[in-house]
């Protein structure tokens, strides 16, 4: 029999209703594994259970969490039976415009308590989204899915949000970290192994379960074109025009002409509605249709900057890299083999 640690550290991950069930349980299998899945596979000696983790919720009474996935707490947090070393706050299903205030007002104020006591607190995805509800983030950088940054901006202007990161250290105690996308959640189960057991356990956890390091973070899988309702018409149509005209080479002042008044008062007005500027906006568009061809064909790069409006080859290669966080071609050596091997796409 393996021997395991006496004196394990008590993770609680919390769940609700809103909580993705992917995050939860992967993240509960992950460091329940850690200290002896890889050990028992290579024919090692388990030595060690670093981590006691425990679902915790409102209630012990089953529920169903994001995509109707039953959920059975082990802890209430109203009366837990154990005291946690470590609280999780995984994804929880959020629209990008639906506000978290007020929700759970007890289990916030408990997280809040745990934070003072010393309890480690991590958030991974839209879990950051209730990190911040505590207020433990105002004044410190923080993540969590680039989806967020405008809900961030209105809901909590005091956080510091960085959409670019995979993962962010809030506090200088290291006591909160946030992590960005859909799976970093990966990344902070191999965080909190490296921290809390060694880094050569993290590697091995990796290993094992095929978890990607997201070193790249957020910026290439970043939609630059985002929906951004409003009530400007002018500019709403001058947007729609901006779509169908990006790839000439004097698509700005095509547009100007189009919106027909004084070209600072009209760019005052586009970066007021849709809250970025004109040549943003076309450069935004611009992007995301070289990621369309990056990931859909073998042209080459200066192909494609010709094509999408760039005669400067090696400008459009340096705004690439500025807004993805990758050159073009290493863009298109992450993406196009999912493309590829997802027969989404013929080669002709």
């Amino acid at each position: 029999m393996p021997s395991i640690n006496k004196n394990p550290l008590q993770v609680f991950i919390v769940a609700i209703p809103e909580t993705a069930g992917s995050a939860l349980y992967g993240l509960k299998d992950v460091l329940m594994a850690t200290g002896n899945i890889w050990q028992t596979l290579s024919r090692n000696e388990v030595q060690t259970a670093p981590f006691a983790v425990s679902i915790i919720s409102p209630s012990r009474k089953e529920f169903f969490c994001g995509n109707h996935i039953p959920i059975l707490a082990d802890e209430d947090f109203h009366q837990p039976a154990k005291t946690p070393d470590i609280i999780i706050l995984p994804e929880i299903w959020l629209g990008p415009d639906e506000p978290f205030t007020g929700r759970y007002p007890a289990l916030i104020e408990w997280i809040k308590q745990q934070h003072d006591a010393g309890v480690y607190i991590y958030s991974a995805c839209s879990g950051g989204v209730m990190l911040a509800e505590t207020g433990l983030l105002d004044n410190c950088e923080a993540t969590s899915h680039w989806g967020y940054q405008d809900l961030f901006s209105k809901h909590y202007p005091k956080v510091r949000f960085k959409p670019e990161p995979n993962l962010l250290i809030a506090d200088t105690d290291g006591k909160i970290v946030t992590a960005g996308g859909t799976t970093s959640w990966h990344d902070l189960a191999i965080y909190i192994i490296s921290k809390h057991v060694s880094p050569a356990e993290a590697v091995r956890i990796a290993q094992v379960y095929l978890l990607k390091w997201h070193d790249e973070g957020q910026l290439p899988y970043h939609s630059l074109m985002r929906n951004n309702p409003h009530n400007d018409h002018l500019v709403a149509e001058c947007e729609e025009a901006l779509k169908h005209h990006y790839r000439e080479r004097h698509a700005l002042q095509l547009i100007l002409d189009q919106a027909n008044i004084p070209a600072r008062t009209f760019k005052r007005r586009f970066k007021k509605a849709t809250g970025t500027t004109l040549i943003e906006y076309l450069q935004n568009i611009r992007i995301e249709a070289a990621k369309r061809q990056l990931e859909q064909t073998q042209l080459p790069v200066d192909e494609i900057s010709f094509d999408i409006g760039y005669e400067d080859a090696s400008f459009f290669r340096r705004l690439f890299k500025r807004r993805t966080g990758l050159s073009p071609s290493q863009y298109r050596r992450m993406f196009k083999p999912i493309i590829d091997s997802a027969g989404l796409h013929q080669k002709s």
